[in-house]
């Protein structure tokens, strides 16, 4: 009997100890006493919302020093609009820091995302795009391709005075460049790369040539491509001779 009444008081005194320490580590007492009440933000801030962000933490604020759940805070705030990465961190007393990463965008992506310079898609929606950003388009496994096909593909155009506004992979692996001009250029699935330089090597001399619009350019031939000016019937296939003279 004694025995047990040692250890119902040897348990007691463990509750008295311990109940109070998981209380306040869970926020069942203490929180009104120990409240986060300023929130720390760093990094640039060019489009994600301050507003938004303080309205985000503020229920985890809310929860105390001792029970804040830093990493639910965390998640919230990294599924805000523009931010790439977030860390959230408590400092004694009353501060709640958080630090984010924009994403800083390089592209649209398909119908509804955009491609960050780090390569990481994300969703457009509810967001305002920024003007200007290339068009790109194709499966997510092989984004890199694609960008790089983009900046190659580039600096073949600018010094012609022409841009690349789009490119697309499409599903069997065939290429589409989209112009500043207007026009589209099909470039197909094999050897892109010496396609694409073999024909804007001759675009200058086609260019000048024609009173009319180029609207698209077939690189699809072995040895030359075809042309579609505007208001026109497509011309026939080019072989080596005319690909040389630049003949449509």
């Amino acid at each position: 009997m004694n025995a047990l009444l040692r250890l119902l008081g040897w348990l007691l005194a463990v509750a008295l100890v311990v109940l109070p320490v998981v209380g306040l580590l869970n926020g069942w007492v203490g929180a009104d006493h120990w409240p986060l009440t300023r929130l720390r933000a760093t990094g640039q801030f060019e489009r994600v919302d301050e507003a938004l962000l303080r309205q985000t933490l503020l229920p985890y604020a809310r929860q105390g020093f001792f029970a804040v759940q830093l990493d639910d805070a965390r998640a919230a705030v990294a599924a805000l609009p523009w931010v790439e990465h977030a860390d959230v961190r408590k400092r004694w007393p009353d501060v709640l820091e958080v630090q984010v990463v924009e994403h800083v965008p390089f592209a649209r992506w398909g119908e509804d995302q955009l491609l960050s310079e780090h390569g990481k898609l994300f969703p457009a929606a509810g967001i305002e795009v920024p003007a200007g950003l290339p068009h790109l388009a194709g499966p997510e496994s092989r984004v890199s391709e694609i960008v790089a096909l983009y900046n190659e593909s580039q600096a073949l155009f600018v010094p012609i005075g022409l841009h690349v506004l789009a490119v697309e992979l499409d599903p069997r692996g065939s290429w589409t460049l989209g112009l500043d001009n207007g026009a589209q250029v099909i470039v197909g699935r094999n050897e892109a790369r010496s396609r694409l330089g073999r024909f804007v090597r001759l675009m200058p001399q086609l260019l000048s040539q024609q009173a009319q619009v180029l609207t698209r350019a077939d690189l699809r031939y072995t040895n030359g491509f075809a042309l579609i000016w505007a208001a026109s019937t497509p011309s026939t296939p080019q072989g080596p001779a005319a690909d040389k003279q630049g003949n449509t």
